[in-house]
This record gives C-alpha cells, structure tokens and sequence, in this order.
C-alpha cells in the first residue's frame, strides 16, 4: 500500500471521469483517476453517436435534462480552450406521418420547458431546402439550431491532457477489485496496488454498478444496452447536412443520420439490452435494422460506401436518468453513474457537479480544503489536422521537423511527424494513435497504414518492440512470433 493519501480518486477515464478530473484540478489537493483499460475513452465514450444534444428529449425536472442543457451550453468555450472538433450543425427529428404530429409538439414543449433555445416546426417544404435527400414520407420535423456534432474521442484526450499537464495523476491497466472504508479514508485495492483517498468517484461506465455495490448496501443495477451503427465513407459524408433523428421510442432517440466532424456519414444506433458488459459484437440483425429505419426519415442511404460497423454499450438504468451523488450509506464515496446519452453532452457539466460534491466532502473536516488555484491554465494545445492546415502552414512543419512531409496514413492524411507527437504525448497502442488522429480509420481501415504505425511505436517507445505491442491494450498484440531471424542471427523463431 502506498504511503500517499490522495484528495480524490476517479474511477473511470472515460468521458465523464476525465471531465471530473479537469475540473478537480482547478482546485488544490491531489488527485488520481484509475482506468481499467491502457488508455483513456476506451469504454462508452468512444462508440457512440458524437452528438452534441441541443435537450428536448429528456423528461423535465431530471439530472439529463438540466446537464444536457447546461453541458451543451459549454462546448463553445471548450472547443476554445482545449481545441477539439466541434461543429455546430443543427438537428432535426423528422416526422413522417400527420398522426405522429403530436409527437413533435410533445417534445417542442418539452424542450421549452428544458431551456432549449430557437426549437421550432418546419414544415415539409422548408424541411426539403434544408435536407433534399429527406424521406417522401416526411411532412415535418423539428429544429434544434443548438445541436451538433464533436470528436469524442477528441474531447475525452483533450479533457485528460489538460487534466494531466494540470496535475492530476493518471494509472492505465488499472482494474478495481476492492473497496473498503476506515475512518474517513478510502482504499482502493487495483491490480497495480492499493491506493487511499479521502473521496472516491465511481465513474467506471458500464461497470459502475459493481464499483458502487463494492461501497454501498443499497444496490445499484446498470443494464448493458447495445448499439450498432454503420460508418460510412468521406463520399457519402454530404448526403445531409444536419443530424436527423426519427421521433423516439421507449429505448431512446432511434436510428439517427449524421454527418461526422471527419466528414463521414454515421447511420444508428440499434438499442437492445444484453447481458455481457463486453457484448460489443455486431450482428446480422442488428445491421439490416439499422440500415431499414434509416430510410424511415432519409432516402437513398448508400450503404455501399460502408468503410465499417461498430457497436457501444451504454450504462442504462431503469429510472432512465444520471445516478450523480455521495451514496446515504458510504460517505465520501460519490457516483457518476447511469451516464448514457446524452452523457457525451452533459459531460462538461456532470465534471462541475461531480467536483462540486468532492469539494463538499473534502471540506466538511478541513473548511480550507479545495481553494481554487490560482495557477490553473484551462488550455491544451491540439494536434495538427492536415485536412484544415494551409499549403504555407503545412510547408513550416516539415521545415520544423521534415516528418510531417511523410504520409503514414493516406486515407486520412495523417503524417509521420503527427504519429511520433502522439506517442511523445502518451500514446501507447495502435487504437490510441487512432483515437488522436484518425489513423487505421478510412477507407481502407488500416491495411495500408498499420505496419509503419507499428514500427513508430516501437521507435518511440524503447519498452516495446513487435512482440508487445497492441492494438488496444494487453491481449490485443498484432505478432506472436518473428517468421524468420534477422540477418545476423541472435533471435530464436
């Protein structure tokens, strides 16, 4: 065990325990976040729609409701601060029957009633100038101007490296087995060691109701419920310009089409509940259900540019809102828990809520506990996007560092000079690249690209060579034996 007690440990670096940290370290203390995966967002928050939701849709007076609203109000400010891509585009949710038009006031109303500003009806005729390719079965829609669209994975690396350069502490592969409380100090029993805290935050997604029955007499249930999505390639990106929902249903907001902020189109999700929290598998059925209620609200989908499908799990509960605050039972111990959409764009908003709670426990023994620093810099430097850099700007970095003038990643155009920043930065497994600058994820989906990325890790990073080194972690190594000794000998095959 560990002689440090920390302020406040995190469980979970997916998107909301990485907002949680940003916004701890605005405060004085010492601060951990423990992640079961090797990298942050490798969870919920990276499979998911990327929809910045403008909040019609959840039931006034719930946490969702009120983050959502106020979580989407900060992404302007966050997109300056921390320079991630955030496209501000608009929504719609199509109405495709004069019998379902109740469905739309419904949620005009609603979304009044949540503080959502400029909601408004379009009518067929106004609905085709926005969206030509809409169905011909759409009489009217409802317009959301906040709504939009970022890079979840981008938001996630931003949020932890400012938390990081900031001070928080962060420790990958880093499993909780064990919880148990003495005194008002909290230990966390992980597979790399034991770890004391005065508070802990239970951020771990899926995971988050074992976390919290490790803590609490008074259970807590997540159901795993799935959703498979199919990606499609940069020439379909334009078939529309706004997100498009179908009305929602009891399992949520349905099958939606959206542009991407790389400039792809994204059709789903599905929503089932499964039983494994790792059931991330797509499926026949799943896919032909996608594809089918997609056409409900857009015509002429072409899903033969389909690059590839993937599937997310979100932490649903039954109540169907956040599960955010210090357990009655085990105090000092603090959830972050039932965090599905819109999770994404409540983010910013549950990480002030979440410190805000940590605050109240720090400084019920200590008044002086968590002062606000001084010495915060709420700014992270981006990475370099080659698809929006001048010819002179791009010119400039390769005269700074000539790698950048070597193309890893055609499909992408993602440089050599871009991949050896992001290992310098802390990325460690070929899934990691990708999740900062979109390698191994266009058309081609890595056949081109992944070799080099390989050998660039293996470069950058002297504690791996072609035998360690993963696609996402331990257990995901791409080699398992050299095929034949290099010139010279000295290597058994």
């Amino acid at each position: 065990m560990q002689d440090i007690i920390y302020d406040v440990i995190v469980i979970g670096a997916g998107v909301s325990g990485c907002a949680t940290a940003r916004e701890l370290a605005r405060h004085e203390g010492r601060f951990l976040v423990l992640e079961a995966a090797d990298d942050v967002c490798c969870g919920t928050s990276k499979a998911n729609s990327a929809i910045v939701h403008a909040g019609f849709d959840a039931r006034p007076g719930t946490l969702m409701a009120r983050l959502n609203v106020e979580g989407n109000a900060l992404f302007d400010d966050l997109e300056r601060d921390l320079e991630f891509a955030f496209m501000r585009i608009g929504s719609l949710v199509v109405c495709t029957s004069d019998d379902a038009r109740p469905g739309l006031e419904t949620l005009l109303e609603r979304g009044r009633q949540n503080g959502v500003e400029g909601l408004r009806i379009v009518e067929r005729e106004e609905l085709l100038r926005m969206e030509p390719n809409i169905s011909d079965e759409a009489v009217a829609a409802l317009w959301a101007p906040t709504a939009g669209i970022c890079d979840p994975f981008g938001l996630t690396i931003a949020l932890f490296e400012n938390a990081r350069a900031n001070g928080v502490e962060f420790a990958f592969n880093a499993p909780v087995t064990a919880l148990s409380r003495d005194g008002d100090t909290w230990t966390v029993t992980t597979d790399r060691g034991t770890f004391r805290a005065r508070c802990v935050v239970n951020a771990a997604g899926v995971d988050a109701d074992t976390i919290h029955n490790m803590a609490s007499a008074e259970t807590l249930t997540i159901q795993p419920r799935r959703g498979e999505y199919e990606l499609l390639d940069t020439t379909a990106g334009t078939h529309v310009a706004h997100t498009v929902f179908m009305l929602p249903g009891p399992m949520g907001k349905g099958v939606l089409v959206t542009p991407t902020v790389h400039g792809n189109l994204l059709v789903g999700p599905t929503a089932d509940d499964v039983d494994g929290k790792r059931a991330t598998q797509t499926t026949a059925a799943g896919l032909a259900t996608v594809r089918e209620r997609a056409a409900l609200t857009v015509r002429d989908i072409p899903f033969r540019e389909t690059i590839t499908s993937f599937s997310g799990l979100r932490a649903h509960r039954a109540e169907h809102d956040f599960f955010i605050g210090e357990a009655a039972d085990a105090p000092g111990f603090v959830d972050c828990a039932a965090i599905e959409s819109p999770g994404l764009t409540a983010s910013p908003a549950i990480g002030r809520m979440v410190a805000s709670i940590c605050g109240d426990v720090l400084t019920r023994n200590d008044p002086a506990a968590f002062a606000e620093r001084a010495d915060f810099d709420p700014h992270r430097k981006g990475y370099v996007n080659l698809h929006i850099v001048s010819e002179d700007e791009w010119s400039a970095l390769i005269q700074a560092d000539p790698a950048y003038g070597t193309l890893v990643c055609r499909c992408c155009v993602v440089s050599e000079g871009q991949i050896r920043e992001a290992c310098r930065r802390g990325a460690r497994s070929v899934d990691a690249i990708k999740r900062r600058l979109g390698v191994t994820m266009g058309r081609c989906q890595g056949g081109f690209c992944t070799p080099r990325v390989l050998q660039i890790l293996c470069e950058e990073h002297p504690d791996l060579d072609l035998l360690s080194v993963t696609k996402s972690g331990p257990g995901s190594e791409y080699c398992v034996a050299p095929v034949k000794a290099p010139r010279g000998g000295g290597l058994d095959a």
